[in-house]
This record gives C-alpha cells, structure tokens and sequence, in this order.
C-alpha cells in the first residue's frame, strides 16, 4: 500500500506542496510565492487562478522531487488560510471577484452596524465568534452586493462559495465536490458549531442564501478524487483544516488542556477545550479544533493579525533587514533596556482587543535608538501579544474547562526558529515552549488527517507517539524584569487604541 501523504498548505503569501513519510517526516518540498492586491486601504485581495496554478506546480514538483509516481501517494491533505472568502461560478469552476483575504477591513462599517443592532450576542453564542471583518460572513455579504448580478446569481444556484480549502476541492475533483470541512466552517461567521449545521438565522443577518454554502463534512474522510490529468492518476483527498485547526492536529495537541501557537503571517493560539465550546469573556474566540467520526473537539482562541509579517514589513517597507534570519543577531545585539515598543497593528488589533481602525505605532524611541532596537522591538511584540491571549485565556476559564492550565506552550511556524524569539516568548508567558522536530505542522496536521482515513495512521495514540521535539525553552527572566517590559507593552498599546 502506498504510505506517502501529499500534503497542500495554501498559506497567506505562499502555497506549499510536501511529501510525508508514514513517520511523519517531510520528504520533500515545493514552494511559491503569489502576488498580495491591495486596492484601498486595509483592503487585501488574491487572485485564485494564481493560487491553483500555484497549487498544481508545487504537488507536482514536490512529488517528482520524492521520486515518487503519483501511485506512491496514498491521498491528500489541504490546510489553508482560513476566512478568505470565494465565489464562484458551479458551471466553470470560475472565480467571479479575486478572493477577499482574512485581513482585510473593508466591511469592518457593515460589523459594526451588526453590532449597533445588537446581533453580537446571538452571534457569539451559536458561533463561538465575535463579529469582526476577519470572517467571512462579511465579505461573502460584499460581494454579493458589489459584484454585478452576484446576489441573482447566487439566489438561482448558478455560485458557490467556499474558504480556499472548498475552492481547492471543487477545482481538483473536476467541480464534482462542493464541501468543506467543519472546522472552516465554523470560521464563516454563519455556522453553528453547537448543531453543527449552518444557521438558519445567521444566513438571514448577512443576507446569505444557502444554496451558496458548500457540504459540511468531518476533518478526515475520502471527500472525493483528484482529477487523472492533475497528477498523473486519480488520488483522494481525504484530509481537510484551516492551517491553525491543521497546526493543533500536527502538534498533537489532542488531550484537553495542551495548547499550541503558530507565528507565521499571524500568530494563532489555541487550546484545547475537548468536548466542551467555552465561549469567551475576554473576546477571544471559541472555535471548531476538529470533527472525527461526527464528534467535535472544541478549542479556546486568540488571533494576532500581525507577527511574521511584521518581519517583512521590516524587510521590504523598512528594509532595516535584508533576510529575516538576520532578525535573530539584530535583537541579540539591542540592550534589554532599550525602550521601544512596536505595535504591529497594520491592520487593525485581533485578540483581545478586536479594533479593526487601530495602526500600527512605534513608540518609546530616543536619539539613542537604532534599527537593532525596532527589529527586537517587533520580535518582542509577538511575545506580548501571546501573553495578552493567554492571560485572556485563563480568565475565561479555558483551563479549567480543560481539566489543567496548559503546562508547555508548543510552537510552530516559520519564525520559530529563531531561538531568540522563543526564549523571549518562554520568558513573557511563564511556561515552557517547545518547538518540535518538524515545524512545519500545519502541512504536517492536513497529511495526519488524510492518513488516518486511508490507514496510513491508526489513531490519534499513535500519530501523538510519533512527535518529537527539537527543543524546550525554559524560562529564566526575573519576575521584575518581566513584569517592567509587559507594563511598557500595556502602555503601549493603550497609547495605540487611543490614536
């Protein structure tokens, strides 16, 4: 039988193709950057024809790579950028608007209206979310009131819509399958993660017709076959998860209690609740972990918009770096006390603080500052913000929910390895962090969850036997050094949500 696992991680900036081995280990990679649109101010924009191209050409170059025939691959995984929004048309497979990404603020006006009439309640309790534009509900409501003829379309059955895993689906079944996975779905804004279904009402509150909504199925299961021409012969797709959903699956985080965070494009932390969906106090968010066998596992999460990408902000808008592995010897070279804060909030403030007209601001500077103190300034940001999202965490009574507070942190994504990054991370959080063998989690959690449905892995037992840690970083800040560094932090932001 075939053992090795194709797994697709459409990211924010890129699309990635790996090969897994049935330990888990990567065997081969194939990457491409795309193109990022921006046609206003806080509007960000893909187009999807270059993400399939993209995604076409890296499956096949990463299975050439293996040296492997495509009926070496037992199936497929897809993780994705969750909340981007498409539609298109059920005919052609054809985009009607280049997709609204995650970031972009466009319908933060039509949230807030949402909010003003009094639906965030409501909201929050079937969704677990807050209303905000990072969902998708908004953006599929614009473009069907701002492409012309969208909303008849729709109302006819001739769209579909779909978060970039669904799109993927249809357009690698030869447009036979249109679903997604209930842990996308309960990113959209419209689905109820108690009855597991989508939401009559929620549909009525964003003017959805539901004939545009694609099948919910479980995380793991045969969803249909690749088209023969794309690889070379027809292989399933078995596996399918938002990248964070995909990161807590390859970080086996599967008892209650564990949590991960990823810092890629964001920084996503989640902890895992188990059966039970606590919904938030502190505006975090109550999401879908994973659905096996009909049966959710919930988590607990706080989103950061900003982390890597402030990295590339300092790189290509700043240019104070010209690789961001040169972040790590920068922030080594700047004093503790150095004074400045960056609040990356270039598009707005996630967790907790859900402000979507906030920018970004650098503050505390002096004539004594050099780009050496920006660059740790921006890897220190990360660090504060997951120490806001835990603390928010443990207020809401997530851990306790859970059975235990978490007792490591486990991280994963590409600024991990920075060492730098993560001591200072263990540092502000007060726990452990442990970064594993393969970082690379959320391709590594769509492959586990493709091989579980063709056998390649038993159970959630065996596929937590195989991870293995490179690292564990431990905290050694004193209590009054942290606590002086996190009170700048707060004022900080403080200064920023004022502005």
């Amino acid at each position: 039988m075939a053992a090795h696992i194709l797994a697709i991680d459409q990211g924010t900036t890129s699309t990635r193709a790996i090969v897994f081995d049935a330990a888990g280990q990567p065997v081969a990679t194939a990457q491409r950057e795309f193109a990022q649109h921006y046609p206003a101010d806080g509007w960000v924009e893909h187009d999807v024809e270059d993400i399939w191209r993209d995604t076409v050409a890296v499956c096949r170059k990463a299975v050439a790579q293996a040296g492997l025939e495509a009926t070496g691959i037992a199936a497929i995984g897809i993780a994705n950028q969750r909340e981007t929004a498409v539609i298109w048309e059920r005919a052609t497979g054809k985009p009607i608007h280049r997709a609204i990404v995650w970031q972009d603020r466009r319908t933060a006006g039509a949230c807030r209206q949402r909010v003003a009439d009094g639906a965030e309640p409501m909201v929050q309790e079937r969704t677990g979310l807050v209303i905000d534009a990072y969902f998708s509900a908004s953006k599929i409501a614009w473009l069907l009131d701002h492409v012309e003829g969208a909303r008849a379309r729709a109302e006819a059955g001739e769209l579909a819509f779909g978060t970039i895993d669904s799109f993927l689906l249809y357009r690698l079944t030869g447009g036979r399958v249109h679903a997604t996975d209930a842990a996308n779905a309960s990113r959209t804004m419209l689905f109820n993660i108690h009855t597991q279904d989508w939401d009559d009402e929620l549909l009525r509150l964003w003017g959805v017709p539901a004939g545009l909504l694609p099948q919910v199925v479980d995380n793991s299961g045969r969803f249909g076959d690749c088209e023969g021409n794309l690889l070379g012969t027809p292989i399933p797709v078995c596996g399918m998860a938002g990248d964070q959903q995909a990161a807590i699956f390859g970080q086996a985080c599967y008892r209650p209690g564990m949590i991960k965070s990823t810092y890629g494009t964001g920084c996503f932390a989640l902890l895992n609740t188990g059966k039970t969906a606590v919904l938030s106090k502190n505006r975090m968010l109550t999401t879908v972990a994973y659905r096996l066998g009909g049966e959710a596992t919930y988590a607990i999460e706080g989103a950061i918009f900003v982390a890597g990408a402030a990295i590339k902000w300092l790189r290509d808008g700043m240019r104070l770096i010209s690789d961001a592995s040169q972040s790590e010897a920068m922030a080594q070279l700047a004093p503790n006390d150095h004074g400045a804060y960056l609040v990356p909030a270039f598009t707005g403030l996630g967790a907790p603080h859900w402000d979507p007209d906030a920018r970004g601001a650098l503050l505390g500077l002096t004539l004594d500052s050099r780009p050496q103190d920006v660059v740790r300034a921006a890897l220190e940001s990360v660090a504060y913000q997951t120490r806001d999202l835990m603390a928010a965490m443990i207020e809401d009574g997530a851990a306790a929910a859970a059975g235990k507070p978490p007792s490591d942190v486990r991280v994963d994504g590409g600024m991990v390895v920075n060492n730098w990054m993560c001591q200072f991370l263990a540092d502000m959080v007060e726990l452990p962090v442990e970064r594993p063998s393969v970082t690379e989690t959320t391709a590594l959690g769509a492959a586990y969850l493709a091989g579980m449905a063709v056998g390649v892995y038993g159970s959630l037992e065996d596929i937590a036997a195989i991870w293995s840690r490179d690292r564990r970083f431990e905290p050694t800040m004193g209590a009054s050094q942290r606590d002086k560094h996190y009170a700048g932090w707060q004022k900080a932001v403080r200064q920023t949500l004022m502005r």
